[in-house]
């Protein structure tokens, strides 16, 4: 008997990984279709991160969710529970849990029949909720749309490396994008589904919950985004240099008609 209870455990063990392994190919699949098609109907969205006077308005479909999948399934652990409802139609919750660091909490509900979502919310390192949006009634209709996969330009975290010598990215985080914008030039950091932005401007910013800054010379950088206060200043806390001119290349001004 006291042979076989290790083996049992280890056969529960794998038993969960594969579970696990499973519900995060769910809902890949799911956010795959979301490319092509999406649930249409009342939409509440609120965003309480960054703050705004007006934190809730009304859409026609879900916003379109920065989804990175290999990175998504690299830095989540993802299990699915449910079922639950949402605007009146069967769905299943997704709950993606950051395995490194303290990069914000997300939960998706994904129509059981449609394979698309229903609603998200983003909570951050401690609970607290940063967005959350959800159809509602009438029923929601299944329309198509085209949201092409984002690509990372080859080269980008070796010139950000030069760019901005003794920078520490956040756990989970890499560069994926950049452009020039009024501010400066803006890198997008993503770990998958968070998002952070990453800018070297001429001017500082002011202090603001998710927001952290230094001089770095005769520039500033930023780093700004759904972490904590320490975990946005310890990126910054090592950077020695800040030079523009590796980045020059990435830095395409942003599409004026998106």
């Amino acid at each position: 008997m006291r042979a076989a209870r290790p083996v049992l455990a280890l056969a529960a063990l794998l038993s969960l990984s594969g579970a696990v392994a499973a519900d995060l190919e769910d809902l890949l699949s799911a956010l795959r279709r979301a490319r092509t098609f999406t649930a249409r109907g009342q939409v509440e969205v609120t965003v309480l991160f960054p703050p705004r006077s007006t934190p809730t308005r009304t859409a026609t479909q879900l916003p379109p969710l920065p989804v990175r999948p290999a990175l998504l399934a690299r830095n989540f652990t993802v299990t699915r529970s449910g079922p639950d409802r949402v605007a009146g139609r069967a769905a299943a919750r997704f709950t993606l849990t950051p395995r490194v660091g303290d990069a914000a909490r997300w939960t998706l509900w994904v129509d059981r029949t449609w394979n698309v979502p229903l609603a998200f919310e983003e909570r951050g390192a401690d609970g607290t909720l940063a967005r959350r949006a959800a159809l509602s009634g009438p029923p929601p209709t299944l329309a198509r749309v085209n949201r092409p996969a984002p690509a990372a330009p080859p080269g980008l975290r070796a010139a950000l490396t030069r760019a901005l010598p003794g920078l520490t990215l956040p756990p989970g985080f890499v560069p994926v994008g950049a452009q020039t914008r009024a501010a400066g030039l803006e890198i997008t950091l993503s770990d998958g589904l968070n998002v952070l932005a990453l800018v070297i401007a001429p001017k500082n910013v002011k202090a603001a919950p998710g927001v952290a800054a230094r001089r770095v010379g005769r520039v500033f950088v930023w780093l700004v985004g759904n972490l904590p206060p320490d975990a946005l200043q310890a990126a910054l806390a090592g950077v020695r240099a800040a030079d523009p001119a590796p980045l020059s290349t990435f830095g395409a001004p942003p599409d004026v008609n998106p």
